[in-house]
């Protein structure tokens, strides 16, 4: 599926509208994030895909026109089916915003639980599923004091998963953790 052509009347987007970007630019740069890759960010991801056994984990925060990663987590080494089959290019740093899943969540402000992404026509023909292999995915939004909703915290996997419940309950209370984290490194002026 293209996501450079035009599209027709009446048709359904396939990433939102996103309204409040230009005020999530301007928090994210007085926070000084989602400029770099943050080492606390990458530890922080590296536990999240531990607790979860999930193979991707991230912590993205999303301007107008991409999403950047700030702490990362994917494999050391990519599953193939068969040694036939082309290498899968390597998830980095920063992703259009078209791709994946994480702009929904920010824009409908609410954790998002997709067990099999090929169950949801709306994001089956998304790049990283065909282009990166995803599967399932689960994410919640990073909402700080303000309200702004500077970005995910996620992890997706190469399989299906049932999240479930408890899923879902981690992954919101992981995201509400680290807003609050973030709020308190900029309260101690820790940030960049």
């Amino acid at each position: 599926m293209s996501y450079d052509l035009p599209r027709p009347a009446g048709r359904l987007l396939l990433t939102p509208e996103d309204k409040e970007a230009p005020a999530r630019v301007r928090r994210l740069r007085r926070l000084g994030l989602g400029e770099h890759p943050e080492p606390a960010l990458d530890a922080f991801a590296d536990h999240l895909a531990e607790r979860t056994g999930a193979a991707y984990a991230m912590v993205n925060f999303i301007d107008e026109h991409r999403q950047f990663f700030a702490g990362l987590r994917v494999p050391d080494v990519r599953p193939r089916a068969n040694t036939d089959e082309e290498a899968k290019p390597e998830i980095g740093r920063s992703m259009e915003r078209d791709h994946g899943f994480c702009p929904h969540v920010v824009v409908r402000r609410k954790a998002l639980v997709l067990e099999d992404v090929r169950d949801y026509p709306r994001f089956a023909g998304n790049p990283v599923v065909d282009e990166f292999g995803i599967r399932s995915y689960l994410g919640a939004p990073l909402i700080d004091t303000t309200g702004m909703v500077l970005g995910t915290v996620c992890v997706a996997d190469t399989a299906p998963r049932a999240w479930g419940k408890a899923g879902l309950e981690a992954i919101k209370w992981t995201a509400a953790d680290l807003a609050g984290r973030l709020e308190r490194r900029e309260a101690d002026g820790l940030l960049s």
